[in-house]
């Protein structure tokens, strides 16, 4: 009786312990003000006069800046408190906000996006990271999968809010609302404990450790095929086809990544690694047959290749804990999602100035495969 007792004792104490719950919630709230405003910006810059291209900087320049820093973020962990830094995340996302709301001007755009970046890449190193420190490793499955929601939910719910807000109250007062949500979760990170890594084997190993690279190339290779589903996909279906396949991307991913905590805890990562890497390969190419095909098929495709994105999500930062410390597997993780983000978008673009839509999802099917027997490795557990 006590040792079945024990595991329910500890997942109360550690899932449900005020830190991890208000961890969450900063979660929540930093990556509000980041969604709401990924579709607006852009909206907002060409109602000013800018061009495609100067419009679509502004994120550009917001996810580049986001790279740079998450670049820095192990050095800067070793030094710092966590909540510093997870503080310092949220706080910069909302609070250069508003300055959206007083011009248009292209360099105030770009450089309230840069600064705001600079938040961003706080708050994702600095939250992965704390996943691993407020729980221990043999809960790290679940608890990864509560903070794939609360970094999901707000991809769900508030991506398509955005746009209908600026029609209802307008550009200047969302602005100011986007902005406030991240400095209401910033008062959520004064209630964290401290988080300071115990050991941290950083100081003596390369801030890239090789054990890394298996679980790392098939996060990029899935986060490059999404940034483009993502991108492209809207544009290869016809109808009401591509809004239900983006939600069912949307909801696949989310409920992927949480199921996936549950699973690895259980069965070890590889074996949920495995067949998430089959089903980012499997989805893909059934957009290929989509494009043109029946709707079903399109929203089959996405439904099956979030389910994997989810899962991939999940087990390669669990992984990516277990070979190295906190700060320098959270700045691996980020940067394989977000620079396979931007790679997939920039990327489908150029391959669809000599190809067709079905042959560049079969690319994408195509690069995960190629990634695929990797997952076995990278999803193996290692001291």
């Amino acid at each position: 009786m006590k040792t079945c007792a024990e595991p329910r004792i500890e997942n109360t104490t550690a899932l449900r312990s005020r830190s991890f719950l208000l961890l969450l919630v900063a979660t929540l709230g930093g990556f509000g003000g980041y969604v709401l405003l990924l579709p607006v910006v852009p909206l907002w810059a060409v109602r000013g006069g800018a061009g495609e291209l100067a419009a679509g900087a502004t994120n550009g320049v917001f996810m580049l800046v986001t790279v740079l820093t998450q670049l820095g973020m192990p050095w800067l962990l070793r030094r710092i408190d966590h909540r510093l830094a997870l503080g310092l995340g949220t706080a910069l996302i909302g609070a250069p906000t508003p300055l959206y709301a007083f011009s248009r001007d292209m360099a105030v755009l770009l450089g309230t996006s840069g600064l705001r970046g600079i938040g961003f890449g706080l708050l994702t190193v600095a939250g992965g990271a704390m996943v691993a420190e407020l729980v221990p490793p043999r809960l790290r499955g679940r608890a990864a999968g509560l903070y794939g929601l609360s970094v999901g939910l707000p991809n769900v719910v508030l991506l398509p809010v955005g746009v209908w807000l600026t029609q209802t109250i307008g550009f200047p007062a969302l602005f100011w609302f986007a902005g406030i949500i991240p400095l209401a979760a910033t008062t959520a990170v004064l209630g964290i404990a401290p988080v300071r890594p115990v050991h941290d084997p950083t100081t003596t190993s390369p801030a890239f450790p090789r054990a890394l690279f298996a679980p790392w190339a098939v996060m990029l290779s899935v986060a490059t095929a999404a940034g483009g589903l993502i991108a492209f996909l809207p544009l290869a279906v016809d109808g009401a086809a591509a809004p239900l396949a983006l939600m069912a991307f949307g909801l696949a991913t989310t409920l992927g990544r949480w199921s996936a905590g549950h699973l690895t805890d259980r069965l070890g990562p590889r074996h949920v690694l495995v067949p998430g890497a089959v089903l980012g390969t499997a989805g893909p190419a059934l957009l290929a047959l989509a494009t043109p095909g029946p709707a079903s098929l399109a929203v089959t495709g996405a439904l099956l290749f979030g389910a994997g994105f989810g899962a991939v999500q999940n087990v390669t930062l669990v992984v990516m804990f277990e070979r190295t410390a906190s700060g320098p597997a959270s700045t691996a993780w980020n940067i394989a999602y977000d620079a396979g983000n931007g790679l997939g978008s920039a990327g489908f673009g150029l391959l669809l100035t000599t190809a067709d839509y079905s042959t560049t999802f079969a690319a994408a099917a195509t690069l995960v495969l190629l990634c695929t027997p990797l997952a076995a490795t990278g999803g193996s557990r290692r001291k």
